[in-house]
């Protein structure tokens, strides 16, 4: 029987156009060859201006690459080119995306600072405007656009989507000979939509290269289907998000089901994990989530991996778990100056093991590993750096002591001099 190679990693990704979404000297191409851009969004008053600067600042420490903010009245307008202007001051370049609705148009030309602080535009077409209003308004937005040479996002919501479309769409669907079921009607009626008005965005004068697409959906089946539509039809690049995932683990299983699936279909260019914040909970969490959904399927690296076991019976003490959450806080807390001097780092495995059936050998295929004592084993924790055991910890220090041992090796062998 002739065998055949088992496939390892996604299918390659489908050539799609780039779109550069740029502030300063900072630039992030959406699309094509380039890595799978995580983003994220704001949840403050953007009229706030410090408050949201400060989120902003947050989310782009957290490994946001681009960080979208609503703009949806005058007062808003108005703070975005100081929100600029402060995460300037505080150093951090992260593109700022505008996210409009009904109003976009008024605010775009009332307030051309705010028009030209942002780095890119997201148009809902379900949201511009009704009747003969529509088009006027959808025009007026593209026309800033092309204007300041900013790229869009056309993101159709099936929450929003354009009602007289939607109504062409189910007219056109009553007299099939077999006509389509009313899921299928609403597929149709967001692809159609995108394709439709990023079509009229060119007619407008906007650049085929400053387009980015999106079929927001809420159901983990519905974005897989309507995205694998939408992949065959266009060469856009294309946005994903469950655009209401839910709140804790739920929204992150069914975001992950969702693009996971997609991603390893070579489906997707930049992602958004639209999770609901527990109250007071942190909204950098969402970032987190994304960065982990590509970085465990080999898209991208963002953060040295904690590889740790679940636990059992053997493993009644907490020791490892505590240290496996406290490793894995202190390699993220530790990434934004590391990026900076230790290039390469993010590809780092670190195993926190906690007991002698597979610690020893899972630390020894990590770059750096420990495996501590499982129940009524000695209370020792032998260390193991690329593969060779060379420390045995013991005592009351044995965190301190294991983080000292990551920051050595990530010196030595990530330093910009080695």
């Amino acid at each position: 029987m002739t065998q055949t190679a088992i496939p390892s990693g996604p299918t390659d990704r489908r050539a799609s156009r780039r779109v550069l979404i740029s502030h300063g000297e900072r630039k992030i191409w959406v699309g094509g060859d380039a890595p799978v851009v995580v983003q994220s969004m704001t949840n403050t008053d953007t009229a706030n201006a410090i408050e949201t600067a400060i989120q902003i600042r947050d989310l782009a420490r957290a490994g946001s690459e681009l960080v979208r903010l609503t703009v949806d009245r005058p007062e808003a307008a108005e703070a975005v080119p100081y929100i600029r202007e402060q995460l300037d001051k505080m150093d951090v370049d992260v593109p700022l995306v505008g996210d409009f609705h009904y109003n976009g148009h008024t605010l775009l030309q009332d307030y051309p600072e705010c028009a030209k602080a942002l780095s890119k535009y997201r148009i809902n077409p379900g949201n511009v405007g009704k009747g003969a209003k529509r088009d006027t308004q959808f025009a007026q937005m593209i026309e800033v656009a092309a204007r300041y040479d900013k790229p869009v996002r056309i993101g159709v919501n099936w929450g929003s989507l354009d009602q007289a479309l939607l109504a062409r769409i189910m007219d056109e669907n009553a007299v099939r000979e077999n006509p389509w079921t009313a899921q299928q009607v609403m597929y149709e009626a967001l692809i159609t939509s995108a394709i439709e008005n990023a079509q009229r965005a060119e007619e407008l004068g906007l650049g085929r290269d400053k387009i980015i697409l999106s079929c927001k959906v809420s159901g983990v089946q519905d974005l897989i289907a309507v995205y694998r539509e939408l992949g065959k039809r266009c060469d856009y690049p294309l946005h994903l998000g469950l655009t209401e995932a839910g709140m804790g683990s739920k929204g992150i299983v069914a975001s992950t089901a969702a693009l996971s699936v997609l991603l390893q279909e070579g489906i997707g260019d930049t992602i958004r994990i639209s999770l609901t914040p527990e109250p007071g909970g942190d909204r950098t969490k969402e970032v987190v989530v994304g960065q982990e959904i590509l970085q465990t399927m080999g898209l991208r690296k963002f953060t040295p991996m904690v590889i740790a076991c679940p636990g059992c019976g053997r493993t009644t003490s907490t020791t490892f778990q505590e240290l496996a959450d406290n490793i894995q806080t202190f390699l993220r807390d530790q990434m934004p100056e590391w990026k900076k001097s230790y290039p390469g780092v993010e590809a780092m495995n670190v195993a926190v093991m906690g007991c002698i059936v597979n610690g020893p050998g899972e630390s020894k295929h990590a770059n750096i590993g420990i495996s501590l004592p499982g129940t009524g084993e000695s209370p020792a924790a032998p260390v193991f750096v690329d593969g060779a055991k060379v420390a045995t910890l013991r005592g009351e220090r044995i965190v301190e002591e294991f983080q000292e041992i990551v920051l050595n090796y990530v010196k030595k062998n990530y330093s910009k001099h080695v």
